[in-house]
């Protein structure tokens, strides 16, 4: 979906995510949604809208992680437990990083001092 040019001029990085949520995220969840079908690359990126060049390195890091898996051209969810540990521990990360605010200290403001300024005094 377009967004604005004076969201993308003015906006950071973090702000730019679609929804917050990451590629990895969004096809293991999209995956785990139909968990008795296997699909192509192609097939993930026209589902997901995950750009058709980030769809194979993707899987292919989740592959190596145990949470999906692949025969020939097509790709299918892991083990459901596993997955689902997984998306829990990536919805609650988020969930924290919009309550508490960015990570990166260059995103905090000014007067708000990060752990290794702290540290340095």
């Amino acid at each position: 979906m377009p967004i604005d040019i004076e969201r993308f001029e003015e906006g950071s990085s973090r702000d730019l995510r679609a929804d917050g949520r990451t590629n990895a995220e969004t096809i293991l969840t999209f995956l785990a949604g139909s968990p008795e079908k296997a699909y192509t690359p192609k097939e993930i990126h026209e589902a997901t809208g995950v750009a058709r060049g980030s769809v194979g390195v993707v899987l292919s890091r989740l592959e190596d992680r145990g949470l999906v898996r692949h025969r020939g051209e097509y790709w299918a969810v892991g083990d459901a437990e596993d997955v689902e540990t997984t998306l829990t521990a990536l919805a609650g990360s988020r969930a924290l990083s919009e309550r508490l605010g960015p990570e990166d200290p260059d995103e905090w403001g000014p007067g708000v001092e990060s752990d290794a300024e702290r540290t340095n005094e």
